[in-house]
C-alpha cells in the first residue's frame, strides 16, 4: 500500500464531465489498496469539506476545518480519501488574462488556477506526511509541484497532449476570417505550450498519457521521454445496453451528441455538423433530428435554438436515456486532444458510433468493425443516413461496440496500469 497525494484541478464529484470522471474513476479503484490524499479547487457555487475522513492528514486525533471550509453533504470521495483538501477556483478580470497573453511566458493553463493558499497548504501536507507518490492530474496544477524536491515520487497525468489541442484550435479557426481572433489566441497558447508541457514531462519522474497518440505528441516534445500509456475507461455496469429507457419524445431517428456545451471542440463539433452535415442528412431522412446534449449552452450557439431539426437540451440530471434513444450517436469533432470519453459512453451502451477520424484519435478501432469513421461533410452525412435506413447494421455495429470497451476499457483494467508505475 502506498500513501498517495492526488491533485485535481476540480473537486472529482459528480463525475459529469471528462476530467472529473477520469479522476474520480482512478480514485476510486486506487483506494481499494492505497490511501489517500486530495488536493483540489471547487468550481464556482461548489461546496465540500477542506478536510474530511475520520482523521486529518498527518493527524492522528484528527483535525477541525479551516475557517473557510465548506460544508457540503456527503458524497462518495470521502470514504475514498483519508483526508480532502479544497479551495475555491480562483478567478482571473479579463484583463489579466489579456495582459498575461500579451506579456506573460507562461501560458494560460499554467495562470488559471494560481493560488498562495494553495500553495500553502500543498507545503503543509507534504511536511506533515511521508507521501511515496504524488500524483499531478491535468497540467492546470502543474505549477504547483515544479520545483519539488523529490522528483522521482511525481507522476504527472497529462489528460490530453495540450500543446497539440491548441495547435489543431489555431489550424481550424485560421481558415475562417470571422475566427482570427481567436486563432491568434491559440497560436500564443499553442507556443506556449510547447515550452511548458516540454518542462513539466521532462521534470516529472513519471508521465501517463492517454493514448499512444499522445504519447508520441508528447515524445515530439522530448525525444526519449519515457510516457505510459493509461487509457481512459468507463463504468460498464452505469452505461450498459438497457439501463434505462430512452428519454421520452425522441425521434425514431434521433442523432444525439453529449458534453460540455461551452467547451471550444464540443462547440465547433456542433456547429459543423448542424450547418454542414444535417442538411444532407435531412434531404434523405426528413425525420431526422439532432439532439445536442450537454451543460452550459454556449453563446454561439443560440443561433441553432428554434431550428425544427435540432434541440438542445441544456444540462440534463442524466445523459444515458439520451444515449439510450440514439438511432446514431455522433462524434463530429475537429478540433481537440487526448481520448473521448463520450466515445466509450455510447459504445457501452451498445450505440452505433459515427465519428470523425479526430473524434476516435487514441484510440485502436477500425472503422466499419467497432465504429464508423468519416471527415467530409459528405461521407459523414453517408454514413450516418446508412446506419438510419439499416438499422440491423446499426445494431450489430453497436453489438461489436460494447464487447470492444469489455474487453479492455474497463476501470478494473486500468488503474492496474497506473499502479505499476508506483513501484
Amino acid at each position: 500500500m502506498a500513501r498517495i497525494l492526488i491533485l485535481t484541478p476540480q473537486l472529482p464529484y459528480p463525475p459529469h464531465q471528462g476530467t472529473t470522471i477520469r479522476n474520480f474513476n482512478l480514485i476510486a479503484g486506487l483506494a481499494r489498496r492505497h490511501e489517500l490524499d486530495l488536493l483540489t479547487f471547487l468550481s464556482p457555487g461548489q461546496t465540500a469539506p477542506v478536510e474530511v475522513g475520520g482523521r486529518g492528514a498527518g493527524d492522528e486525533g484528527g483535525r477541525s476545518p479551516a475557517p473557510s471550509a465548506f460544508q457540503a453533504p456527503i458524497t462518495p470521495l470521502q470514504s475514498l480519501c483519508r483526508s480532502i483538501v479544497a479551495e475555491p477556483q480562483p478567478s482571473r478580470k479579463l484583463s489579466r488574462r489579456a495582459w498575461d497573453t500579451l506579456f506573460n511566458p507562461l501560458p494560460d493553463m499554467a495562470l488559471r488556477l494560481a493560488s498562495p493558499v494553495m500553495a500553502g497548504n500543498l507545503a503543509r501536507l507534504i511536511h506533515e506526511n511521508e507521501y511515496e507518490v504524488i500524483q499531478v492530474e491535468g497540467i492546470e496544477m502543474a505549477p504547483y509541484v515544479l520545483g519539488l524536491t523529490g522528483r522521482s515520487r511525481l507522476i504527472f497525468d497529462d489528460h490530453n497532449a495540450e500543446y497539440l489541442l491548441q495547435r489543431r484550435t489555431f489550424l481550424t479557426d485560421a481558415r475562417r476570417p470571422r475566427r482570427w481572433l481567436a486563432a491568434a489566441y491559440s497560436l500564443v497558447q499553442w507556443r506556449k505550450l510547447t515550452a511548458y508541457e516540454r518542462r513539466i514531462c521532462q521534470f516529472a519522474g513519471r508521465v501517463v498519457a492517454v493514448s499512444e497518440a499522445d504519447r508520441e505528441a508528447l515524445r515530439r516534445l522530448s525525444p526519449g521521454l519515457d510516457v505510459k500509456v493509461v487509457p481512459n475507461g468507463v463504468d460498464l455496469d452505469f452505461y450498459r445496453p438497457g439501463v434505462l429507457p430512452p428519454a421520452p419524445g425522441l425521434s425514431p431517428h434521433a442523432l444525439v451528441f453529449t458534453g460540455k456545451m461551452d467547451y471550444r471542440p464540443n462547440v465547433d463539433a456542433v456547429l459543423w455538423f448542424a450547418e454542414a452535415v444535417l442538411p444532407l442528412v435531412l434531404a434523405q431522412v426528413p425525420g431526422a433530428r439532432f439532439y445536442v446534449v450537454g451543460q452550459q449552452p454556449h453563446a454561439r450557439l443560440e443561433a441553432l435554438d428554434g431550428r425544427p431539426a435540432i434541440t438542445i437540451t441544456g444540462r440534463v440530471p442524466d445523459v444515458r436515456p439520451y444515449i439510450a434513444g440514439a438511432a446514431v450517436y455522433v462524434v463530429p469533432l475537429r478540433i481537440g486532444g487526448g481520448t473521448r470519453l463520450k466515445v466509450l459512453e455510447a459504445m457501452a451502451m451498445g450505440q452505433a458510433v459515427v465519428s470523425t477520424r479526430l473524434g476516435c484519435d487514441g484510440f485502436p478501432f477500425e472503422d466499419g468493425r467497432q465504429v464508423r469513421l468519416a471527415d467530409s461533410a459528405e461521407a459523414f452525412a453517408a454514413t450516418v443516413v446508412e446506419l438510419l435506413l439499416q438499422r440491423a447494421q446499426a445494431a450489430a455495429l453497436g453489438r461489436a461496440a460494447r464487447a470492444e470497451v469489455e474487453r479492455q476499457y474497463g476501470w478494473d483494467a486500468i488503474v492496474p496500469l497506473l499502479e505499476g508505475l508506483y513501484s
